[in-house]
């Protein structure tokens, strides 16, 4: 999967990717070395809308 869309952020001036990432597994449920991997791929697609709550 490749992001390359931008989508306003509300009324903001911020630009984000249409798909959001989940980061509520991170400490959970993998470890770091994984959860940096797979941020680093989101990242390398384009993503960076991630959604830490």
């Amino acid at each position: 999967m490749v992001v390359t869309q931008r989508r306003k952020l509300g009324r903001s001036e911020l630009e984000v990717s249409p798909v959001c990432f989940g980061g509520n597994v991170f400490g959970w449920t993998i470890d770091e070395a994984t959860s940096f991997e797979i941020l680093d791929a989101f990242v390398a697609a384009g993503g960076n809308f991630i959604d830490t709550e």
